[in-house]
């Protein structure tokens, strides 16, 4: 399985020095939204990093998809709402709310 990160130049900078191998870079949101499709169809994809904001930004059908994905995982990173994400993918993993 291998690590997939999407998103604009200065997000996946970082992942591309580090040796991620698929790194795709995303000017705009169809852009971005044509690679996230792609990606969800690569079997070789464990794990999918994205930025929290660009994933906001994505049509609700396919956030719907990605917070559904079993393979690949998604991570979102950074953003203004990364907090509550965290809180809803834990929440959803494990199946009750820590923070209460």
């Amino acid at each position: 399985m291998e690590l997939a990160v999407i998103g604009k130049s200065e997000f996946v900078t970082g992942f591309r020095l580090a040796g991620v191998r698929k790194v795709y870079e995303a000017a705009d949101i169809a852009a971005t939204e044509s690679i996230v499709k792609s990606v969800l169809d690569d079997k070789s994809v464990g794990i999918l990093v994205m930025h929290n904001d660009d994933i906001g930004n994505l049509p609700e059908i396919l956030r719907k998809n990605l917070n559904e994905s079993v393979q690949p995982t998604v991570v979102a990173l950074g953003g203004s709402g990364a907090g509550s994400s965290l809180r809803d993918k834990i929440k959803q993993a494990v199946g009750v709310d820590l923070w209460k």
